[in-house]
């Protein structure tokens, strides 16, 4: 939806311009903030009538487990205050998007059958670093109808080596 996009992209880069200097702490009260505002429940309460921008705002902090600094709540009272607060998910993915772009990185999420940790991330993650030739910021989802193997999307990349896509190949040879 551009109308989401366009409307979020100020206050992405605002937030980012005042907090260039730690943007990595930023991002984890944003993807906490984001979650909590993607509440449908939360977003009925702060729209209705009866429920004062204070009242919203105590409900979201209380809510919020991460340390909040002076942007934190700066940046909330202001989406509070312009009613932009069903627009904070699509201003994190935004914020994170210009983080990646000042170092360099992309977000990959992997997908796989079985839980990926430790030593297993690690490789996987450097293999996968060499492959896509950037540093990637690793997610791992469980998706146990890949059989086996994994999938990766790295921005509108998918490098999938999972024991579904292969079988997904294999009948479509027999039907070809």
């Amino acid at each position: 939806m551009a109308e989401l996009a366009t409307i979020a992209r100020p206050y992405a880069e605002a937030l980012f311009k005042a907090s260039a200097a730690d943007a990595k702490s930023v991002l984890t009260w944003l993807d906490e903030l984001a979650c909590v505002a993607g509440e449908p429940q939360l977003l009925q309460f702060a729209n209705s009538p009866r429920a004062s921008h204070a009242q919203v705002y105590e409900l979201i902090t209380g809510v919020i487990k991460a340390t909040l600094d002076d942007h934190a709540h700066n940046f909330i009272r202001t989406v509070i205050d312009n009613e932009r607060l069903a627009f904070v998910p699509e201003v994190a993915t935004q914020f994170r998007a210009l983080v990646n772009a000042e170092s360099g990185a992309s977000d990959a999420v992997i997908y796989s059958a079985f839980p990926i940790e430790g030593a297993a991330l690690a490789d996987v993650s450097q293999m996968l670093e060499k492959r896509f030739a950037r540093q990637l910021n690793v997610a791992v989802e469980l998706q146990p109808e890949l059989i086996g193997g994994i999938r990766v999307v790295v921005g509108d990349e998918v490098l999938d080596t999972s024991v579904k896509a292969r079988l997904e190949q294999m009948k479509m040879a027999l039907t070809a």
